[in-house]
């Protein structure tokens, strides 16, 4: 029996929701874009016709990228804990998670290329 995934982590950006959400799915196997849901009318976070929100998937797990506007400010208060096949898939994606604007942090951890553009637009 296949298990149906009852929540959808949801990740609020001001306006690049589908840029940060194609950077992801680039990067994992079992990762793509679903869907993308334009706006119908004006909205505070952006104008009619506009990317409002992808759904996407990302190594098998859905998530959610909302254009909501300036409301709530991107924080690094959402990590991904990516289990890698082997040390080639670790080089390969921390290569690419801090190339661009990425950059290595405490402990193992980094922020991603998208951080720099994310934290100045919020």
């Amino acid at each position: 029996m296949v298990a149906v995934q009852r929540i959808s982590p949801c990740l609020w950006f001001d306006t690049p929701a589908e840029e940060a959400a194609r950077f992801y799915v680039s990067l994992l196997p079992e990762s793509r874009i679903d869907n993308i849901l334009h706006a119908p009318a004006d909205y505070p976070g952006g104008q009619a016709g506009g990317v409002l929100l992808v759904e996407f998937t990302l190594a098998g797990q859905k998530f959610q990228a909302l254009n909501g506007g300036p409301h709530t400010r991107f924080t690094e208060a959402i990590s991904f804990s990516i289990s890698c096949a082997d040390q080639a898939e670790v080089d390969r994606l921390w290569s690419t998670l801090t190339a661009d604007g990425g950059a290595p942090i405490q402990c193992g951890w980094l922020r991603d290329p998208l951080w720099p553009v994310l934290a100045n637009r919020s």
